[in-house]
């Protein structure tokens, strides 16, 4: 007789994006929908709190009820609701969090809380087999980090001192006059800018695993800022030279960080997860360099490096198996840590 798979609800609400995904098995991703706030964002250029977690009152309900119809299932076939309950922007968490604790109380269903990174490392197994231990560089919007992962769970080795790459990314773009978000939109421009135009300084923070991008941020605006005192505003092509630049010191100091301490701590393998991960740059160097070290490099599809439900739900089997449920008086944690 074939055994029932489990089938997973995942809710993911912890920024901009509205998700829910239906998982079975903890691989078999059945439906992964995903409703974005980019558009009402863009024209603030950047993630208003209050506004997003009004969005995700509205987009929540037909968001799941979508997974649902894809993954062709009805609550009754669901096993399980997941939520990721931090860290992120409390009131968009709180949403996710509220909506998974009333339908898992009203359906019967467990509640398993995932932690936002957590779903991160899961990512990279939807398509990858991964043996533990490995070196998890994990790079979005809010948080940059380096991660050990081994049997007994994952363990910070450095994370970001003040500004994350993805947050470097947005804060440059919008010097430089370019859209929301800024990641996307450095890197095409960085295509058509020149190389070895100009210079940007690297905070390595010797000694550590840590990060540190503000330092960065800092020299491109008063970079910026001289010329325009001095009446020079940059060309498109000159802007395009200087986003170049920008993601060439930002990606220097991720891949050999992280390369640096996977060599360290004896692992073979390094997993590029978050949004920052979709980074064509960020991929190509920590290629190189994890290819000359004689490692492993393994990263999402660009649908799993940004915030999704499907990480979540992977995230969630562990869990299942383990029967780790999460009480009723589950809450949203903006600064929840990992482990």
């Amino acid at each position: 007789m074939k055994q029932e798979q489990v089938k997973i609800l995942a809710i993911e609400s912890s920024c901009d994006e509205t998700a829910a995904a239906v998982v079975a098995n903890g691989r078999e991703i059945r439906s992964n929908v995903i409703a974005t706030q980019i558009p009402v964002h863009r024209i603030y250029g950047g993630v208003v709190p209050e506004i997003a977690s009004r969005h995700h009152l509205e987009a929540i309900s037909p968001v799941v009820q979508q997974a649902l119809a894809d993954a062709n299932c009805s609550y009754e076939d669901i096993h399980a609701i997941a939520v990721a309950n931090g860290p992120g922007l409390v009131g968009s968490l709180l949403v996710g969090v509220s909506y998974a604790k009333a339908l898992a109380f009203a359906l019967r269903k467990p509640l398993i809380a995932v932690h936002h990174w957590q779903g991160h490392l899961a990512a990279v197994h939807i398509e990858h087999e991964i043996e533990k231990p490995f070196l998890a560089l994990v790079v979005s919007g809010s948080h940059s980090g380096l991660l050990l992962t081994e049997e007994s769970g994952s363990r910070f080795l450095g994370m970001s001192h003040d500004d994350a790459a993805g947050e470097a990314f947005d804060k440059i773009a919008r010097a430089l006059g370019l859209p929301y978000p800024g990641g996307p939109e450095i890197s095409r421009a960085a295509e058509r800018g020149l190389p070895d135009y100009v210079e940007f300084p690297r905070a390595w923070l010797p000694g550590t695993d840590d990060f540190s991008f503000s330092g960065l941020k800092s020299a491109v605006l008063n970079y910026l800022n001289q010329r325009r005192m001095k009446g020079d505003e940059p060309t498109e092509q000159e802007i395009c030279s200087i986003a170049r630049a920008a993601q060439e010191a930002i990606c220097d100091v991720l891949s050999a960080k992280a390369v640096a301490a996977a060599q360290r701590e004896g692992v073979k393998t390094i997993a590029l997860v978050g949004g920052v991960a979709a980074n064509r740059r960020l991929r190509e160097l920590l290629a190189e360099r994890a290819e000359a070290a004689g490692l492993r490099l393994c990263y999402p599809s660009p649908v799993y490096c940004t915030d999704n439900a499907a990480m979540i739900g992977v995230a969630a089997y562990e869990k299942w198996l383990a029967q780790d449920w999460a009480d009723w008086d589950l809450n949203a944690d903006p600064r929840l840590l990992i482990g």
